[in-house]
């Protein structure tokens, strides 16, 4: 009887940390919820990205988020990948295929836009070791406002990040 009373509390206790668990894991109950970019360019090139979207929230960008000079993970929560299913041109610049984590220093007119070979992880933890490449990029103006940081690709292959009145358009083609 003893053991069967064991057995039940250790079955109980196994289920209740698997819903623990479970219940962190949706992504889509989080402040800054998960998005995904799915895109082919005219040229050919498939990109997919993934990342999470952080509000404003009253928040000063540039000053209180995603601020001026500093790394930001571009997103929230785990590192913003984005995969290239062949060689392409950033920018101008050549960057085989793969997978990235993508980081942003943002500027006051250009900001930097950086590749990193670490894509997997928590959005912390930055380090220029591992960077495949950086690129700058002009920031427009935008508008309406964008409250909740968005990404999206358009089909002559330019990855619009917009958050706040900014946008950065980065230009991606097929390297070959």
């Amino acid at each position: 009887m003893k053991s069967k009373l064991t057995l039940a509390a250790v079955i109980l206790a196994f289920i209740t940390i698997n819903f623990a668990f479970a219940q962190q894991q949706d992504k889509s109950t989080r402040p800054s919820p998960a998005d995904s970019v799915h895109a082919t360019t005219s040229d050919g090139v498939h990109i997919t990205i993934h990342y999470s979207k952080p509000s404003l929230k009253g928040r000063q960008l540039g000053v209180d988020i995603a601020k001026i000079g500093e790394v930001w993970r571009t997103g929230a929560n785990e590192i913003t990948t984005i995969e290239f299913d062949k060689d392409v041109l950033v920018q101008g610049k050549a960057l085989p295929k793969g997978k990235y984590g993508l980081w942003t220093i943002p500027g006051e007119t250009e900001s930097t836009i950086i590749f990193s070979k670490k894509w997997q992880g928590w959005g912390v933890g930055y380090s220029d070791k591992e960077d495949q490449l950086r690129v700058p990029a002009q920031s427009t103006t935008g508008n309406p406002m964008v409250e909740q940081f968005n990404i999206s690709v358009d089909p002559a292959g330019v990855i619009n990040l917009a958050w706040g009145d900014i946008i950065l358009p980065i230009s991606v083609r097929a390297a070959n």
